[in-house]
């Protein structure tokens, strides 16, 4: 079985350790570098390629937020899964908007973490679900105070092909489905549909869906 690759940025080293030993210790996952600052998980990451990387927000140098717009804006569809020790909703939202895929407090168990783990790299986003309740709430919130408008949704930041992408997703369309009708590997749907999520600072799909539908962005019927 091949395993994944997975890079640590955290600048407590015996935390970082027992993260590493964790993942280790899966027959699908593996650590293949270990960061304890945002510039060095930066310069990691461009070297190494991980299919995720596990951030920590606060750490010198260069925080978790900051790495993650650096590392986003190099490497297009990255998948990051932050960790913090508060749960702030400033913060949240900037994680999101910075392009993370998940976020995840640090007192969480080992098993909710490698699922979180998991569902990120299958493509998914990966936030706890009062997290994630907040997030939705806090769009909703934003929608209100502007009528009409998709909250903080620039439509001319998707791409021709992410918008047909984001038309299937709003149609129901799985990963796969998605890869036959436009002659694409799924590898490239689930990287288009990441991309789609950050840009549209959406928590899921189906998220993205209702933002693209207030937005006018999909087709309708």
């Amino acid at each position: 079985m091949k395993r994944s690759s997975i890079l640590l940025c955290d600048d407590h080293e015996l935390f970082r350790a027992g993260l590493a030993g964790l993942v280790n210790a899966q027959a699908d996952l593996e650590v293949v570098g270990q960061a304890s600052d945002g510039l060095e998980a930066f310069a990691l990451a461009r070297a190494l390629h991980p299919e995720l990387i596990v951030m920590d927000i606060k750490m010198p140098i260069c925080d978790g937020l900051e790495s993650t717009r650096l590392i986003c804006a190099e490497i297009p569809g990255a998948r990051i899964l932050m960790l913090t020790v508060h749960d702030e909703d400033d913060k949240l939202f900037e994680a999101i908007k910075a392009g993370a895929s998940g976020y995840l407090l640090k007192n969480t168990n080992a098993a909710e973490f490698l699922r979180s783990v998991r569902h990120v790299l299958a493509g998914d986003a990966a936030l706890p679900p009062r997290l994630a309740a907040r997030l939705v709430d806090e769009f909703a919130r934003i929608s209100r105070t502007s009528p009409g408008a998709a909250p903080e949704t620039d439509s001319s930041d998707l791409s021709p092909r992410e918008r047909q992408v984001l038309n299937l997703v709003a149609a129901g369309a799985s990963d796969k489905e998605i890869a036959a009708q436009l002659s694409l590997s799924v590898y490239t749907v689930k990287s288009h549909v990441r991309s789609i999520l950050s840009k549209l600072h959406a928590v899921n799909r189906r998220h993205a869906a209702r933002l693209a539908a207030q937005g006018g962005l999909v087709a309708n019927g």
